[in-house]
């Protein structure tokens, strides 16, 4: 048996190596840093055999924007088990003392990235959100069904992107499901370090806003490039890119300023933007496919409701629906049962019922709708989910539609 207790701030250091080993990771020391700086921020957890650490899960103390409203999220980070402990129960105890604790606090939800698909939907978490990778070739104009917006484009300094991109951030953060908010610790360490944990090519960060002198930006752009790639003859083997991390924009119009911008850079020849979103204007308002193209779609962030009925009456609904649910739950079992859903623009209720099911399903592929980007017929017609009563999806799918598809590129 291991005993799951927190890490001390003085063990992190630690921590840190215990997942390192777990992933095959050897940071340097400027990565390390910023781990242990991020790590300082979050509630951490381990399990320990005696005074050895053979467990570890970290919880950033998100909020993420759900239809009409946020609620208490933990963003789980740095989940390990050492090699010597694997399938002995590290992970399932860490974890659930991890949903209880959330319950416990007050937080319906509970989100991560999966580095391994297959494992987390045993424990309760479904995939809410999709992310596309999109390519454009740059080496030509881009080309383009609408008219981009003419205002100027500037360059912001990284030191004074909270001030000026931040509240920018925080409005598109509201109009689309599925975003964690995000700490002038997390801007600083994660999206604005002089240099690239993934890349090290990469040069440092760069924003470009378009708006008028003195006005709040009307969209902006967060990328960093690559120089073109040369074989030992000086022979260009393949042209420099621009890597797209974040573009917002108020309108249709002005992404299309900051996407042409993208790709007039001098000296590339090809933009890259990981982590899109599925219903990205960019993909309609491009007049040539073969020139902007999607080369990849994942599952993005994953989603585990620790507590339902607070989850389900706290969002806002698109369309009325009186629905009764039989919930399967094997890691909590308080939300496990048949209840009896009322909901719609005023709001929501979540009671016990008697009544026969009008849909089965578990709490994972109820996870992975609660956002709106999964719809409910899908997973019936993949048997997933049994509906006992004609229509019965198809009711949920549209009180559950959002305007927007659920999207985040926070990986954590």
């Amino acid at each position: 048996m291991v005993d799951i207790r927190e890490v001390p701030e003085d063990d992190i250091a630690r921590a840190q190596e215990h997942a390192y080993l777990a992933f095959h990771d050897r940071p340097g020391p400027e990565r390390r840093a910023r781990h242990h700086a991020l790590l300082r921020l979050c509630d951490r957890l381990g399990a320990y055999d005696g005074d050895t650490l053979v467990g570890f899960m970290a919880a950033h103390p998100f909020r993420l924007s759900v239809p009409g409203t946020e609620l208490g999220c933990p963003g789980l980070t740095f989940v390990s088990v050492a090699p010597t402990h694997r399938r002995r129960g590290v992970l399932t105890a860490l974890m659930d003392e991890r949903l209880r604790r959330a319950r416990a606090a007050g937080n319906p939800l509970v989100c991560l990235w999966a580095s391994e698909a297959a494992i987390y939907g045993r424990f309760g978490f479904g995939p809410a959100t999709q992310g596309l990778t999109v390519e454009i070739d740059s080496t030509r104009p881009l080309a383009l069904r609408i008219t981009p917006d003419p205002r100027p484009l500037r360059l912001v300094d990284p030191a004074d992107a909270l001030t000026v991109v931040g509240p920018c951030h925080e409005a598109a953060r509201h109009r689309r499901a599925g975003r964690p908010d995000r700490s002038p610790a997390r801007w600083t360490e994660e999206w604005l370090g002089e240099q690239d944990e993934d890349d090290e090519e990469l040069g440092p960060p760069r924003i470009a806003v378009l708006g008028d002198p003195g006005q709040p930006p009307a969209g902006y752009l967060l990328y960093r490039t690559k120089q073109e790639d040369e074989d030992g003859d000086g022979r260009t083997r393949s042209p420099g890119l621009v890597r797209v991390d974040e573009l917002e924009a108020d309108t249709p119009a002005v992404a299309a300023a900051l996407w042409t911008y993208a790709a007039s850079l001098d000296l590339t020849g090809t933009v890259r933007a990981w982590g899109r979103p599925a219903d990205d204007p960019l993909l309609h308002f491009a007049a040539d496919r073969d020139q902007v193209r999607v080369t990849a779609q994942f599952p993005a962030l994953w989603l585990r409701l620790a507590d339902v009925k607070e989850a389900l009456t706290a969002r806002a609904w698109a369309a009325p629906v009186e629905l009764v649910l039989e919930l399967r739950d094997a890691r909590l079992p308080s939300n496990a049962g048949r209840y009896r859903l009322k909901a719609g623009p005023g709001g929501a209720t979540y009671e016990t019922a008697r009544a026969s099911p009008d849909l089965s399903l578990d709490v994972r592929d109820l996870a992975a709708c609660y956002l709106g980007g999964t719809r409910v017929t899908e997973l019936v017609a993949a048997g997933l989910v049994a509906e006992h009563a004609p229509g019965a999806a198809a009711a949920l799918d549209a009180a559950l539609r959002t305007g927007l598809l659920p999207h985040t590129a926070d990986e954590f």
